[in-house]
């Protein structure tokens, strides 16, 4: 990690940065891989499994043999801990529904918004080097809540050209069966258009590298719903002295693992807790599986050193950051005062892997900045809001001429008139 001290604010927009591939070749490169899958369908997908995954896919679907025999194949341990985290997910998004509410605005005009279920939605789920089936929670769950009548995954297999059997357990606890074999930028498309064996959908969730999330961009282009830009994962850890070092390093680290692409970014006001932070990660770093994924994140990743708290707040809400963890003494007032961030944790006893599995909140959240503008996945992610009047003649009479006046001040005659022709002119 590089070490930046005391730096300009006219300087905080270059530091803060993501890793990114040449934009311009990155569309170009998806462009491609959706216009064949768009004019070939499903003989598309398996050549670009051929290309991408290595591996050969004779039946996109998964199969009920492949399902049962994944739900056999999963431990009782993994199991419980599923079991654990889909109870907490379901009790925090439970609480997101809202009962229908009418408003009478005037005598006799009631109006009033209903909450409608998007009817066919399709989960992107990662697999390859890391099979996210936390994902199928995170994305599943609040479809389900929200009344989803047709959820369907697409995942990429392994190199035996099967679907992980923690992914096939967890969306068959769902009840969950339609799963495709097929990822990367492919399966965007296949689910954005449709092929002869995947289903198109009205809307696509679901993070993924660069190229999954310029796929799901280019094809929101074309009129198919996406839940946000959600790519490269990231988090960024506040810290003052009370801070643990061992702690921020295993934090660091725990997104780092995630991909060559991802971001960590360590702000604080002590030099001597930056120092400490960096000797733990070098340490911790060498007992990982992953060591390589985490060290290639790392080289893209920075420690910033700030004069003050209120420093460190700008900066972090500059950033906006996915995930946001604030190891500081006052850490629910600095909470506060962030108003950039896709997930927060608070104090130094709420690590961001709680958040990723079983707190109960959701780890779909917007990289890149997008938490600027973009909200993580919730219920809301998966409905519709409608909205209804209705007017009693008392009420077109009460609101009639206002309607005519402004109406006819936009020279829009027909508006008017359609308030006039039920009773005549005001």
């Amino acid at each position: 990690m590089q070490i930046i001290k005391h730096p300009k604010k006219n300087e905080w927009s270059r530091l803060l940065k993501r890793p990114a591939l040449d934009a311009g070749s990155l569309e170009a490169s998806v462009t491609n891989i959706l216009h064949q899958v768009k004019a070939s369908g499903d003989e598309a997908l398996k050549r670009f499994s051929t290309i991408y995954d290595k591996v050969s896919v004779d039946e996109l679907l998964v199969s009920k043999e492949e399902m049962m025999a994944a739900v056999d194949a999963v431990s009782t341990e993994l199991k419980e801990a599923i079991a654990l985290a889909k109870k907490n997910i379901e009790t925090f998004h439970q609480q997101q529904l809202f009962p229908v509410e009418k408003i009478e605005t005037m005598p006799g005009i009631f109006c009033w918004r209903k909450t409608v279920a998007i009817q066919k939605v399709g989960l992107y789920i990662p697999g390859g080097t890391a099979p996210l089936f936390s994902t199928i929670l995170m994305l599943s769950i609040p479809a389900k809540i929200a009344g989803c009548k047709e959820i369907i995954i697409c995942t990429p297999p392994g190199k035996d050209g099967k679907v992980h059997a923690a992914i096939l357990y967890t969306a068959h606890l769902l009840g969950i069966s339609k799963v495709f074999k097929t990822g990367g930028a492919q399966a965007i498309a296949a689910m954005a258009y449709g092929t002869e064996t995947i289903p198109q959908v009205y809307k696509i969730f679901g993070p993924g590298n660069q190229y999954v999330t310029c796929a799901k961009q280019l094809v929101q282009k074309e009129g198919v719903a996406i839940d946000m830009p959600a790519g490269p994962s990231e988090v960024c850890v506040m810290a003052d002295d009370t801070a643990n070092a061992s702690f921020i390093a295993a934090d660091l680290l725990s997104q780092a693992e995630h991909g060559a692409d991802s971001q960590v970014l360590l702000v604080s006001t002590s030099e001597t807790m930056i120092n400490d932070v960096l000797s733990e990660t070098a340490k911790q770093l060498e007992l990982l599986p992953r060591k390589e994924f985490a060290a290639k994140a790392l080289e893209n990743s920075k420690a910033i050193l700030l004069k003050d708290v209120n420093e460190m707040i700008d900066l972090v809400n500059e950033y906006a950051a996915e995930h946001l963890i604030i190891s500081c003494k006052d850490d629910e007032q600095i909470a506060e005062q962030i108003i950039n961030a896709g997930s927060v944790f608070l104090g130094n006893y709420s690590p961001e892997s709680v958040g990723d599995y079983a707190s109960g909140t959701n780890h779909t959240l917007p990289t890149n900045g997008y938490a600027k503008a973009y909200s993580g996945v919730s219920v809301d992610s998966f409905v519709k809001k409608i909205t209804y009047q209705k007017l009693t003649e008392e009420g077109l009479q009460h609101i009639g001429k206002a309607v005519e006046v402004m109406a006819m001040a936009e020279g829009l005659e027909a508006h008017a008139e359609a308030v006039r022709v039920r009773y005549g002119p005001l």
